[in-house]
């Protein structure tokens, strides 16, 4: 088969995979390795070069790993530093140490059994990145120690690749000058890539960026991975090391947002590959001929993983359910095992099969893992902690002139110019995470459903004799503002709205003063922009004045027909045209009048 025809047909398995995994949830390395299974020679045997194509991919991981360097800013690793050292350094040090002393019972030399264990005790980063963001939790308590570990993970893997070719039988029987020199020579390498790096890299680049060809900054950029992997791989240290330290030397240059954006099209098709030609060598022979030790060493990997995980964020000082889903994301083993694997089988420190048993293995833990997590949330959190809402607070009816129904961005504003002149407010806000966050800064606030009659009636909605409706939901704005009207029909509503729909279902309740989100904001930006063109301010005011009012008259008129879409679209369509013809018509006046006063003069 030709290149160009296995090209083809390794761009379509991705074209069909990716989309299918995306859509369940699963994340774009299940598919890459699901295609690669599908179409290699354990399924549809389309593709069955599995050698030549790992060779090609392997570069996809050497420019993962410039990547990585790239982001690992010196700023960012000292403000996670404690989390990364303490919690990352536990973690996989607990993993490997146990994992070790289990394999090397069974019978394994202890530089196969380091190399084993400390692949496994590594997680998967695209992944669990994915799943926590997914999920909305990457900011949260577990998601952030979550990522520390796992900056960790990619950190401690560069020396492990630095020593492995040291770990081979031949590296342990030969004589300590032969180690002293290969240690020399790769501390040298490094010394030259740190040099380079500082006086060399940065003019280039420097050079090149003044040309403004971003071909030649591409090719500049490429030729830097490349040359500092031939250049680690030339003294026998790996060509991902070499590429990591490239990129870390420019993470804080200014070149690093362009050196990333030049190499991620590159790095994620190339990564991509190695994932595939990972699943296309994925010996499913094993599967069927020992599935008892593949499940048992699957499921074996997940509990103890997760069960030191799990000891690690409760020593940390996570939550039981925070601890839970933190364990949980990292219970996996990563894609980077399967680097590792590669590396020790061609260094004679695992045989073809180990590797082969443990490529399947590492799979399928990463296949478990988005399963695990959904089954922790539908099942096991809502036993083990089921949620209690909490209870409103108790109101304090002082007397407030004005109820702030909502507390976000919006409300708190209108609070501050309310708290300058000393007229008293009860704010009430739905959400008891930004309750809680609020009032960290000073802010009396309550906790409590404004759409709820209760609530209203013991803030005072009865004597108050404002209400300023600004809910961020808009169903729950419009069932308060109906509340509001029938119950309290003497408080005067001002209400945020959201967008033009909303301020129709609004305007339909009877809220007559309504301040649309971003509306009067857009129009400041648009005045300055007319002046900036050349309009005196006078002309440039009153051109948003008209442009406000036929909107509004707009709006008003829209109100009749506010849920036929069709209908909204031609009048829109038709106000624009009305709003373009209003203004040519006072430029042809105004041409006219200078037309009169030139003949005059």
């Amino acid at each position: 088969m030709s290149s160009l025809a296995q090209s083809a047909i390794f761009l379509l398995a991705v074209v069909i995979a990716v989309p299918v995994f995306r859509r369940l949830r699963l994340g774009a390395v299940l598919a890459y390795l699901a295609a690669g299974v599908v179409i290699g020679p354990w399924g549809l045997k389309v593709a069955t070069e599995v050698d030549a194509t790992m060779h090609v991919a392997e570069f996809g991981v050497v420019l993962l790993l410039f990547v990585i360097g790239l982001e690992l800013q010196p700023s960012r690793l000292r403000v996670m530093r404690k989390a990364i050292m303490s919690v990352g350094g536990l973690q996989v040090a607990a993993t490997t140490v146990l994992f070790t002393i289990a394999i090397v019972a069974f019978g394994s030399r202890l530089n196969a059994a380091f190399t084993i264990a400390f692949a496994l005790s590594l997680s998967s980063t695209p992944l669990v990145l994915q799943l926590l963001a997914e999920r909305g939790q990457l900011n949260t308590h577990h998601g952030r120690t979550a990522f520390a570990v796992l900056l960790f993970q990619d950190v401690a893997a560069m020396p492990v690749l630095a020593v492995l070719p040291l770990l081979t039988a031949g590296a342990v029987d030969q004589n300590p000058a032969t180690t002293v020199l290969a240690l020399a020579k790769g501390v040298s390498a490094l010394l030259l890539l740190i040099f380079g790096g500082r006086y060399v890299l940065r003019p280039v680049l420097r050079i090149v960026a003044e040309t403004h060809v971003s071909e030649v900054f591409t090719a500049v950029t490429l030729l830097v991975v490349i040359g500092t992997a031939m250049l680690a791989s030339a003294v026998g240290l790996s060509m991902a090391l070499g590429a990591f330290v490239a990129g870390l030397l420019l993470a804080d240059s200014e070149y690093r947002h362009e050196l990333e954006a030049d190499i991620e099209p590159f790095k994620g098709l190339l990564l991509g590959l190695f994932f595939i030609s990972v699943g296309m060598s994925a010996n499913l022979g094993l599967v069927m001929t020992k599935p008892l030790l593949i499940v048992g060493a699957v499921i074996g990997l997940l509990v103890v993983k997760t069960a030191l995980s799990f000891a690690v964020a409760k020593w940390w000082g996570l939550s039981g359910a925070a601890a839970r889903s933190f364990a949980l994301a990292l219970s996996q083993a990563g894609e980077f095992g399967f680097v590792l694997f590669s590396l020790a089988t061609t260094n004679g420190i695992l045989s073809r099969d180990i590797a082969d048993l443990l490529v399947v293995v590492v799979t399928l833990s990463m296949a478990s893992t988005p399963l695990l997590m959904v089954l922790q949330a539908r099942v096991l959190e809502p036993r083990l902690s089921p949620t209690k809402a909490p209870e409103f607070d108790t109101i304090e009816d002082d007397g407030s002139r004005v109820i702030i129904a909502g507390f976000g961005r919006f409300g708190q504003v209108v609070a501050r110019v309310l708290r300058m002149r000393h007229i008293r407010f009860t704010a009430l806000e739905s959400s008891a995470a930004q309750v809680d966050f609020v009032r960290q800064f000073g802010n009396k606030i309550y906790y409590g459903d404004a759409s709820r009659l209760e609530v209203l009636q013991a803030a005072g909605a009865q004597h108050a004799e404002v209400l300023v409706l600004a809910i961020d939901d808009i169903d729950a704005s419009v069932r308060t503002a109906e509340l509001i009207k029938r119950h309290y029909p003497h408080l005067k509503i001002f209400a945020r709205a959201r967008n033009r729909q909303h301020a129709l279902r609004l305007m339909e309740i009877g809220v007559r003063y309504l301040i649309r989100e971003t509306f009067l904001s857009s129009l400041d930006m648009s005045q300055h922009i007319l002046q900036t063109l050349g309009l005196s301010p006078a002309d440039a005011l009153e051109s948003i004045k008209r442009f406000r009012k036929h909107d509004e008259i707009t709006l008003e008129s829209q109100l009749a027909f506010k849920d036929d879409e069709q209908k909204l679209i031609q009048t829109s369509q038709q106000a624009a045209r009305e709003l373009e013809q209003l203004f040519a018509a006072d430029a042809r006046e105004e041409q006219k009048e200078e037309e009169k006063e030139t003949v005059a003069g």
